[in-house]
């Protein structure tokens, strides 16, 4: 839904403090578990001598690894992968018109930080677009081949707001010249420890399609359903975990493998039975669940669109 600043939080449009429990829509049945967070995401890219500057200086992420044309990044003093980079020469930039991947974006662990970053984009006159979302304030940019990227920090969750059960987002414009100031006379150095993939936004055919496996078969609470073309959906009253959108249009089509593009992205579950319970609730829906790796601690599928997500035990082949 569109909330304008001068009433985000005005009682006469009948918003009340998001408290634990009083917002969201939870699934009929499996509901994801208390703990779920988001793991790395794998992003292939035509060139990574072009990528791995971007990546590494202009976003500020630590290069752990390289082997065979892939790349794994990380924050700086924080070996928890975030960011796998698989090069496949010649594939066509990402753009309009494609299903997919619409952003990753990337949570930094305090105010200040973002501020830091801020400046940083200034200094190095990197171009980025940005919007206060009321749980959040966010900065976006595009890497080489045409991938979104969101940088932002959330607000604390006892300032979010609800209209009856729909937490509200919007998009306004951040105060920028407040977000600085924040940052204090400290130097951007690169992604912090306890920067994490925040969450991971998508164009999808069907908002209902979205609805039906993200939230009804796979167990994401609906958190925003009434943001114009979209709805946002999230674990554990975390604002939103994945966002889905029908902006791309009617004639969009799946990436194809020549395309830049989101190969996966990962759910963190807090015990290996949750990944068992997803897995079951997905077959149960009729999707096809692929078990990777040894043991039950891993499995992957892919969405209506052909987009692939992978959940997990939490510390499944989480660090470098």
């Amino acid at each position: 839904m569109m909330v304008t600043t001068q009433d985000r939080y005005g009682e006469s449009n009948g918003a009340q403090p998001a408290l634990p429990g009083s917002y969201g829509q939870a699934p009929n049945g499996y509901r994801l578990p208390a703990g779920t967070r988001l793991g790395p995401v794998r992003l292939q890219v035509a060139d990574l001598a072009r990528s791995l500057p971007f990546y590494v200086e202009t976003l500020g992420f630590r290069e752990v690894a390289r082997d065979a044309g892939q790349a794994t990044l990380a924050a700086h003093a924080d070996d928890r992968v975030l960011v796998e980079l698989v090069e496949r020469r010649g594939v066509r930039p990402a753009g309009r018109g494609l299903l997919g991947l619409y952003h990753v974006a990337i949570l930094l662990p305090d105010r200040a930080s973002l501020g830091r970053f801020v400046r940083h984009l200034s200094e190095s006159r990197t171009p980025a677009g940005a919007g206060d979302h009321l749980v959040s304030e966010a900065f976006y940019l595009t890497d080489p081949d045409g991938l979104g990227i969101e940088v932002y920090v959330d607000r604390p969750r006892e300032t979010w707001h609800r209209l009856g059960r729909e937490l509200m987002l919007a998009t306004d414009p951040v105060d920028v010249r407040g977000l600085v100031a924040e940052a204090g006379e400290e130097a951007w150095s690169g992604m912090p420890a306890g920067t994490v993939i925040g969450h991971v936004h998508l164009h999808v055919g069907s908002i209902e399609q979205a609805q039906a496996f993200y939230s009804e078969a796979l167990g994401f609470d609906r958190m925003t359903w009434r943001y114009p073309g979209a709805l946002f959906l999230g674990a554990d009253g975390y604002h939103h975990h994945l966002g889905t959108n029908t902006w791309a249009g009617a004639g969009a089509r799946p990436p194809a493998d020549t395309d830049a593009r989101l190969l996966e992205w990962t759910i963190e579950l807090p015990r290996a039975t949750d990944v068992a319970a997803v897995s079951q609730s997905l077959s149960d829906a009729g999707y096809p669940v692929e078990w990777a790796g040894e043991g039950d601690g891993m499995a992957t599928t892919q969405d209506p669109w052909g987009t692939r997500v992978r959940w997990r035990a939490a510390g499944a082949g989480m660090h470098a």
